[in-house]
C-alpha cells in the first residue's frame, strides 16, 4: 500500500510517515495541497491522508482535485480542529475522518479497511 500524507504541520507529517513506514506502509508526505497535486501527478497512491484545514488548498478541496488526477485513490481526513462542522463535511466526502491526536493503531485499521 502506498500512502500520501498531506499536512501543514511539518513535524506531525514527518513523524506519522515514519511511524507508517515502521509498520510496512510506504508513506510519502508533503506540507501543502499544491505539493500534493504535483506529487500525485508523478506517483500513484492508494490512499491520501488529508488535513482538513491547511493554508491555501484545504483538505476538502484537495480531495476533489486529487480525485480528478487519480480516481481510484481513497481518502482519510484528519484535523486538529475537531469541530462538528468539520466532521460532517469530512464524513460525507471521505472514507474516514480522524481527530488529532491520532492513535497509530486506529489509523492502520482504517487504512486497511479503505484499501480493500
Amino acid at each position: 500500500m502506498k500512502v500520501l500524507l498531506v499536512d501543514d504541520e511539518q513535524k506531525f507529517a514527518k513523524m506519522l510517515a515514519k511511524r507508517l513506514e515502521l509498520r510496512g506502509i510506504d508513506a510519502d508526505y508533503v506540507h501543502s495541497g499544491e505539493e500534493a497535486i504535483l506529487k500525485t501527478g508523478k506517483s500513484s497512491y492508494d490512499v491520501a491522508i488529508l488535513d482538513v484545514k491547511m493554508p491555501g488548498i484545504g483538505g476538502l478541496e484537495l480531495e476533489r482535485r486529487l480525485k480528478a488526477l487519480a480516481p481510484e485513490m481513497k481518502f482519510i481526513f484528519v484535523t486538529g480542529h475537531g469541530s462538528k462542522t468539520d466532521f460532517e463535511a469530512g464524513s460525507v466526502q471521505a472514507a474516514r475522518y480522524l481527530a488529532k491526536p491520532i492513535r497509530i493503531e486506529d489509523l492502520i485499521t482504517i487504512l486497511q479497511e479503505v484499501a480493500e
